[in-house]
């Protein structure tokens, strides 16, 4: 296929947007309408995961279509080189497209490209009051963009709300310069200046719904009063119970688990703070659903929209308040469970308000939207392409997802199909059991009660973890106590 008679590939990527937050899937209080009509117009996958669920490990898995034992990301780990030699956007590049990124990146060094022959950067404020505003400016687009619209020297922490907070309040300046703005308009910006001569590859990627929780003061206000139901509490996750799965004291002692910090990951909040941030998360994402809008509406002003293939994904979830954990880092659904979408152009065979239920992951982007293309998937990626799956077919699948993350100082490991979900912590070997058809919330633990149910699932994490490094499994059975690792040696320049 010429280059020129190509699809475009339009994939939206937003950082911590929980799976189960569409209104077309029944979601109590969130409203997201033009989400809504991508899902009417396309496909969603129902259980789609983030196999490493932050920031920077499920983008690995995104960039690359590798598993978490490949890409060697296993945890949060700033300032590891990003040196895979095979990325999602160096194939469109060398298969001739256009290829622009735009928003937020999360690779190192921070300028790293990854493939792509040009990126707007837009991070998160990272605590922006700590840093030199010159050397930040020189790995963000955004700042110096603000700035230039404020007239003055603006920045993004003025409001003093920290990137990983419950905290929220309102946008504090003009709608037009809030970040999520920033990245849509320059998303249309490419659109409109691109070279028409090829096809397009475009990766626009929102740092929102991702703390801090500052949407403009009309979001923050559409869900403030709202009524909320209260976030799912299991018996499993009280103090006590909570203490001897995770071996964590929680009651204050520990400087990582205190509950009063603000950027805490566990605790009990007031409700009247716990419904600031859930106005505040809500609010982000009906602002970026409509700031999609103007980019789909772009896509049909410019006489796009015929040939061009739309993805819609997050990076991973958000607890929230569930169980009472915050952020993301944990295999449980509001962490690990993500929306995908994929809507394609008229005879492309993808169904219409149609739902997928096989267990698919971040690692199935790259192939999925190289198939999309017509583009050859490279034998080094692990991914499967779901397109098929879009089209109503219905191929041999995988029986699982493997997923894990260092946590709560060891190795959280788990394993998926959609209908049940396996848990094994590595520090206290302490495992779960949750019947995902029954218990969506993830309520009751079955593990102590259905003994029979976990031993295949626990069977299969030792065939999942054998001959790693970190020793987890060894002669059939699964090893407790061993030390955690956020990444794997042969991603540092080690031998493995």
């Amino acid at each position: 296929m010429k280059a020129a008679s190509r699809p475009n590939i339009l994939l939206v990527c937003v950082d911590q947007w929980r799976g189960d937050c569409l209104s077309i899937d029944g979601h109590p209080v969130v409203h997201t309408p033009w989400l809504d009509q991508m899902a009417l117009e396309g496909v969603r996958f129902t259980r789609a995961y983030s196999a490493t669920p932050t920031c920077i490990a499920a983008r690995a898995a995104l960039f690359t279509g590798l598993t978490q034992r490949s890409h060697g990301r296993v945890g949060y780990q700033d300032g590891v080189a990003w040196n895979y030699p095979v990325t999602l956007a160096g194939e469109f590049t060398r298969h001739g497209y256009q290829t622009q990124a735009v928003g937020k990146m999360h690779v190192y060094p921070e300028r790293n490209r990854v493939g792509f022959q040009r990126v707007v950067l837009a991070d998160g404020p990272l605590h922006f009051s700590r840093r030199n505003v010159r050397d930040y400016d020189t790995i963000n687009d955004y700042y110096p963009w603000l700035r230039k619209q404020m007239g003055r020297a603006a920045d993004a922490f003025e409001h003093g709300i920290n990137c990983n907070s419950y905290v929220a309040r309102p946008w504090d300046k003009p709608e037009h310069v809030h970040h999520t703005n920033f990245v849509a308009t320059k998303s249309i910006e490419f659109l409109r200046h691109r070279d028409r001569r090829r096809p397009f590859f475009l990766f626009v990627s929102f740092h929102r719904p991702h703390p801090p929780y500052d949407p403009p003061q009309w979001a923050f206000d559409q869900y403030i009063n709202a009524e909320m139901p209260p976030p799912p509490m299991g018996e499993w996750a009280v103090p006590g119970n909570l203490e001897r799965l995770t071996g964590r004291k929680f009651d204050g002692s520990d400087p990582w688990l205190n509950r009063f910090r603000p950027d805490t990951q566990w605790g009990i909040i007031p409700e009247r703070l716990l419904r600031r941030a859930r106005a505040g998360y809500y609010g982000h994402m009906t602002h970026i659903d409509h700031q999609l809008n103007r980019l789909f509406e772009t896509l049909y002003d410019l006489r796009l929209e015929g040939n061009t293939y739309i993805c819609f994904v997050s990076d991973h979830g958000e607890m929230l308040g569930d169980h009472g954990f915050f952020r993301k880092s944990v295999p449980y659904e509001g962490s690990a469970r993500v929306p995908l979408l994929l809507r394609g152009p008229e005879g492309s065979g993808i169904g219409r308000n149609a739902m997928a239920g096989e267990p698919v992951e971040l690692r199935d982007v790259m192939p999925t939207l190289l198939d999309c293309a017509g583009l050859p998937v490279p034998k080094t990626v692990e991914g499967r392409s779901v397109l098929p799956l879009a089209r109503g077919e219905k191929p041999e699948w995988r029986q699982y997802i493997h997923g894990e993350h260092a946590a709560f100082g060891q190795s959280v490991q788990w394993l998926t199909d959609g209908r049940e979900k396996y848990v094994w912590w590595s520090g206290t070997g302490r495992e779960q059991l949750f019947d995902l058809a029954n218990d969506p919330n993830e309520l009751r633990d079955l593990a102590d009660s259905s003994p029979e149910r976990v031993a295949p699932w626990r069977t299969r994490l030792v065939g999942e973890l054998e001959g790693r490094e970190e020793g987890y499994s060894e002669g059939g059975r699964l090893i407790t106590s061993r030390p955690p690792r956020a990444s794997l040696s042969h991603i540092q320049g080690r031998k493995k």
